[in-house]
């Protein structure tokens, strides 16, 4: 799925946060041409170090000041989860365009003072919601919106990790904003949104669990999480999602879609977090959409420097992400409260 690399300008990019993530999205940004990694700023000398001999011109700092320093017309944010939304906030009232990482906040109020920040300042922003752009998800999405399935009744979408983050800070609320919700539950709320054109969700219900036991405080940090999500159109969609689950591999990661037509379905290969096919059903025949290798990683970023390249200012769909932000927190008050969140 080749992007477009045309642009009007190379724009000049900050990165900020270079551990695993902020390298590998700034490997594949440098492949494609589209931009100029101008700075680096990581707090941990070695992370630098490494992303340094990526972009071995770019100026080295770090903190977010030393970015802005270099004049740079967007920054890359993937830093703690904590920082994002200050980040964000802080680099777009500099008149800088950000792509952060999800979440963009720890709550909906967070985001909500993101885009307002962006469209304060009439920049760019963008989200790092990288599994809309597997060619799988692009599939099912063309077919659901364009009507080959009929009426999308209910969707089900999975995200078990073999696997916890390998951070201490994911495991402290007040850093992380929660657990499994906010690190994967966060990709399946947004995808199932975004395939179904973002319909309003009137009814939330959830079970959250941390060590085989339900949570009872925001400050615990989840574990194990099943949602349901009541649609405006009477539709419903169920998501599951864990850490270090019995998984029998190394991840399970399904969505499907369920119309009066037929269906829609990816689903990783082998337990893959990468390889991942989709297929289109009807009745007991099914016809294939997609298939690995399928190189996703660093689509989303790479739109965003596209159009940050043609000049593109504030975009209005960013409200997408204060919605999204808004039904994680439906999320954990119907989990803690017994809430059904109408």
């Amino acid at each position: 799925m080749p992007l477009e690399t045309s642009v009007t300008t190379r724009p000049r990019l900050g990165f900020l946060g270079l551990g695993w993530i902020g390298r590998l999205r700034m490997r594949a940004l440098a492949d494609t041409g589209l931009a100029e990694i101008v700075a680096l700023a990581d707090p941990v000398a070695d992370c630098l170090a490494e992303a340094g001999a990526l972009a071995p011109g770019a100026a080295r700092g770090s903190t977010l000041a030393d970015v802005l320093d270099r004049g740079c017309d967007g920054v890359v944010i993937a830093t703690p989860s904590a920082l994002h939304a200050e980040q964000t906030i802080a680099a777009l009232n500099s008149g800088v365009a950000v792509f952060c990482q999800k979440p963009l906040g720890r709550d909906a109020d967070e985001a909500a003072r993101a885009v307002a920040a962006a469209e304060r300042a009439d920049r760019l922003l963008g989200l790092d919601l990288c599994y809309r752009h597997t060619a799988a998800m692009q599939a099912i999405r063309e077919i659901v919106q364009g009507g080959d399935i009929g009426e999308v009744f209910a969707a089900d979408l999975v995200f078990h990790n073999a696997y916890g983050p390998d951070k201490p800070w994911f495991y402290d609320a007040a850093q992380s904003g929660g657990g499994c919700v906010m690190d994967l539950g966060v990709h399946l709320v947004d995808l199932a949104l975004w395939v179904l054109a973002f319909p309003p969700v009137t009814n939330v219900s959830a079970q959250l669990f941390a060590g085989g036991r339900p949570l009872t405080a925001r400050d615990q940090v989840e574990d194990y999480a099943t949602v349901t999500l009541q649609l405006g159109s009477g539709a419903v969609v169920r998501i599951a999602c864990s850490w270090n689950l019995s998984a029998g591999r190394d991840a399970v990661i399904e969505a499907s879609f369920h119309g009066t037509q037929g269906g829609a379905a990816m689903h990783n290969r082998d337990g893959s977090f990468f390889d991942f096919a989709a297929y289109h059903h009807t009745g007991t025949a099914r016809r294939l959409l997609a298939e690995p290798p399928d190189d996703w990683g660093g689509r989303a970023l790479a739109e965003w420097a596209r159009r940050l390249g043609q000049a593109e200012g504030h975009d209005p769909a960013a409200e997408n992400f204060v919605q999204l932000s808004r039904i994680i927190d439906r999320i954990y008050a119907a989990a803690l409260e017994g809430d059904r969140c109408r």
